[in-house]
């Protein structure tokens, strides 16, 4: 996953409550958590994820979701599918 990532934009990656998160220009944009990707999402964004039927992540069965999204299937393994997704989550 990390390489994937890399393939795109420079990035770093640290341990996190039991997941993973990356981080590119200093900030954090994606997360790894039940083996899955998230990309950081805001209100201008979000409908990105919203149109491929993607939903926001709940962490520890929590009512309110976090900031992340689910990333499309697929999209990981394609760097120019990627690259929009990346920039948008940055």
């Amino acid at each position: 996953m990390e390489r994937c990532l890399v393939a795109v934009v420079p990035i770093e990656s640290r341990a996190m409550f039991g997941g993973v998160g990356f981080y590119a220009e200093g900030r954090i944009f994606a997360i790894l958590a039940e083996d899955k990707l998230w990309m950081r999402a805001d209100d201008a964004t979000k409908s990105m994820f919203e149109e491929v039927g993607k939903g926001p992540f709940f962490p520890y069965d929590s009512p309110t979701p976090m900031p992340y999204w689910e990333l499309p299937e697929g999209v990981l393994e394609r760097p120019e599918e990627l690259r929009p997704w990346v920039d948008a989550a940055v």
